[in-house]
């Protein structure tokens, strides 16, 4: 498991009607507040302003075709040419990050082909990097630094 410090939350927020939004200043929008949410927009800050991240070259809930089904990646970071490079699967604070959320990373990779994959519910978050030429994964124990 990898320990990440979180920067200081400053988020713009506002209701509407019974809504709770939160901009998302990498889309350019507001969105709805949601427990998912909160944690993908501290991920998101975490590896632009933390590790430094080009939010360029950053996509959020990027449609995927699996077979006949449309899928969304909560985020996923390309590299200098817009290949993916690592896709990163958020859930709520309170969702166990188990076989299922594995799983279904695993199902995007098969899609993206990305070298890493994280998953994170912002208490808990795992990374693993894909070797192609021996066909298998390796944890890491950090979140690498953009391009590495």
């Amino acid at each position: 498991m990898i320990a990440i410090e979180f920067p200081a939350p400053d988020f713009k927020m506002v209701r509407e009607g019974s809504k709770e939004l939160i901009f998302d200043r990498y889309r350019k929008k507001y969105v709805t507040l949601t427990p998912e949410e909160w944690v993908r927009q501290n991920f998101l800050n975490y590896l632009v302003k933390g590790l430094q991240y080009p939010a360029s070259l950053i996509g959020i809930e990027k449609e995927i075709h699996l077979g006949e089904l449309r899928k969304r990646c909560d985020i996923v970071v390309y590299d200098r040419s817009m290949q993916p490079w690592m896709i990163v699967e958020c859930k709520e604070m309170n969702v166990p990050l188990s076989l299922l959320t594995v799983e279904q990373i695993v199902r995007y990779h098969l899609v993206l082909r990305a070298v890493y994959l994280v998953i994170t519910n912002g208490v808990n978050t795992y990374c693993c990097l894909y070797r192609p030429e021996e066909g298998e994964w390796a944890f890491t124990a950090q979140i690498p630094a953009y391009g590495k």
